[in-house]
């Protein structure tokens, strides 16, 4: 029994005025009461009770201590249940880290949703597209692609899977000639990813072989949104997530090339992180249903 349950059964006694009361309500046998109240006088040094087949009455010292005693256990019972409720009903700040433009271009509407349907939790959301130490950040939960993660530690869940396109516009293509099989890219400029992020280079299967064509490029960047619009401006070939360039596809800003080749990686992963499975807050539990619920209703890009 450790030292609050004894300071629980020494309140009741004193309460209750009862060693057999405070047994049945903490339902536990008369010698257990008797034997924490035992061995809370030895740690204090000082009797605590006067007890006889008739009564039980308070030494001087047992009224100090009880009246102390019932205040932090109240305290102490207040906090818990605090705690509970905490655990169990979403509520509090939510720090949330987002890839920027997966989530412009596709997730705000899961974060919407989300604050509309737990309306006391606060959201604060950081987007980037660096790499994230989500416990070193303080941060409670991600929306990263794989590149974002740094620790294998982390767990991750599937939000959504877009494909890659190859994609130009047609004055870079009526300038440059428009390449017909993989192996004709390495005669093209592209707007990559950097090569810090992503290898700068294309990987096609074809006839059953393996085919990597690098990438030449003047211009690259840790930004999507940024290679699509450099892209636009004919500064070479692209490939980019499809939700991002589906207006632009739809206007004939920019076209689609090599539709049928079979590229390796043809998905970029958009994943929820968050540092373990046990004990989670409720607010981060509950982002993380929601998200579930999300992914299965959402539109996939084709």
């Amino acid at each position: 029994m450790d030292y609050f349950d004894k300071l629980r059964l020494f309140r009741s006694v004193v309460e209750q005025r009862s060693f057999t009361r405070a047994a049945d309500i903490h339902g536990v046998a008369r010698p257990v009461v008797s034997r924490a109240i035992a061995e809370l006088e030895a740690r204090f040094g000082c009797r605590l009770l006067h007890r006889t087949t008739r009564q039980v009455t308070l030494t001087e010292a047992a009224e100090r201590i009880y009246e102390r005693c019932a205040a932090a256990l109240d305290e102490l019972d207040s906090l818990e249940a605090e705690t509970v409720t905490h655990t169990r009903e979403p509520d509090g700040l939510l720090r949330l880290v987002a890839h920027t433009s997966a989530t412009l271009n596709r997730l705000v509407p899961l974060i919407a949703g989300f604050k509309a349907a737990h309306p006391k939790v606060r959201l604060d959301v950081t987007l980037t597209e660096r790499p994230v130490d989500l416990v070193g950040e303080g941060y409670d939960i991600g929306i990263v692609v794989p590149y974002m993660l740094t620790s294998e530690s982390t767990v991750v869940r599937l939000i959504e899977r877009i494909p890659f396109v190859i994609v130009a516009t047609p004055e870079y293509l009526r300038t440059h000639g428009r390449p017909t099989m993989p192996a004709e890219l390495a005669d093209h400029l592209f707007v990559p990813m950097s090569p810090s992020i992503r290898r700068p280079a294309l990987a096609f299967n074809h006839e059953g072989e393996t085919i990597t064509v690098p990438y030449r490029f003047d211009v690259s960047s840790n930004s999507p949104v940024f290679n699509r619009e450099m892209v636009a401006r004919h500064f070479g070939i692209g490939v980019v997530p499809k939700g991002l360039v589906e207006q632009e596809l739809a206007s004939g800003i920019l076209v689609q090339i090599l539709e049928d080749a079979d590229l390796v990686d043809a998905f970029v992963e958009i994943k929820l992180a968050y540092a373990n499975r046990a004990l989670l807050p409720a607010k981060v539990k509950a982002f993380i249903d929601y998200t579930a619920a999300y992914s299965e209703n959402v539109e996939p890009v084709r």
